[in-house]
């Protein structure tokens, strides 16, 4: 499953491929493309093991805001 997810306190592309790092360490995501430019991450992941609650709660653990896309 993809998501698409709108980050807010990013400040260049660094804090991008930090929020990369911290949500492919977790069990259950196959791959999270963040950008910058955009301010948002798009989030292939497995629900069976990972849910959009827990997506938020390790970018918020990383620093920042974020909302799902609907």
């Amino acid at each position: 499953m993809k998501k698409k997810f709108k980050i807010t306190g990013m400040h260049c592309s660094s804090c991008a491929l930090t929020i990369d790092m911290d949500l492919e360490d977790l069990e259950g995501i196959k791959s999270s493309s963040t950008s910058y430019a955009k301010q948002e991450t798009e989030v292939e992941f497995d629900p069976g093991k990972m849910t959009d609650d827990l997506v938020l709660a390790t970018i918020k653990k990383s620093g920042y805001t974020a909302s799902l896309v609907d």
